[in-house]
């Protein structure tokens, strides 16, 4: 049994977890704040049998969207430089870690 905790962009999180069911996996949805994606995320807690992990990792990956967004840029105190200027970045819209379980158990 693996449990993957993935961190989504709030912009891709209804179609995930909709997939998600779609296909037989259950999910649970936790709202979080941190560094990994800017504009809002959320974690989602799936439980799977390590078999199924790349059926897991088929249906996030058709799901969740790499975006360009736009961002200031670096802070300078150079007079007349560019940095300061907006840049174009890629946004991953998604990050997974994946833990083994050791034991599971439904009450």
């Amino acid at each position: 049994m693996k449990l993957i905790i993935t961190i989504i962009s709030n912009k891709d999180i209804d179609k995930v977890l909709e997939a998600l069911s779609r296909a037989g996996f259950s999910a649970t949805k936790i709202s979080t704040t941190g560094q990994f994606l800017e504009g809002g995320h959320s974690c989602i807690f799936i439980g799977v049998d390590a078999e199924k992990i790349e059926n897991v990792f088929d249906v996030l990956h058709n799901n969740v969207t790499k975006r360009i967004v736009r961002q200031q840029g670096v802070q300078s105190t150079l007079a007349g430089t560019l940095l300061k200027q907006p840049v174009d970045v890629e946004e991953y819209g998604g990050v997974a870690f994946i833990i083994d379980v050791e034991d599971f158990r439904k009450f």
